[in-house]
């Protein structure tokens, strides 16, 4: 069991020190390209507990590193994380902890 804001893979878990919107960068986000692999090729970015807009140029660097970005709040996040995990999708996600 988790607190705070994590990362997500289809088979593990792992806390995640961001704390907001303003945090989630291609470097807050490294953890999930170790190995020098993408992450997936969906990211989730569950953005906190109402939508904000995301950072300048976040997406077009995960789009340089061959990951689509889908921006929403984090309770959206969760639930698309478990239908395209379902469906066998390759998908990763990152999500701020709402309080």
């Amino acid at each position: 069991m988790h607190e705070g804001s994590v990362l997500v893979w289809p088979d593990r878990c792992q806390a995640w020190p961001a704390q907001d919107a303003s945090h989630v960068t291609l470097d807050s986000l490294a953890p999930l390209f170790a190995g020098g692999g993408a992450a997936a090729a969906i990211l989730l970015v569950g953005c906190g507990p109402r939508f904000v807009l995301e950072p300048a140029g976040l997406r077009a660097d995960l789009r340089g590193r061959g990951v689509v970005l889908e921006w929403m709040d984090t309770g959206a996040a969760c639930r698309t994380f478990n239908v395209l995990l379902t469906e066998g999708r390759d998908v990763a996600a990152a999500l701020l902890a709402v309080e």
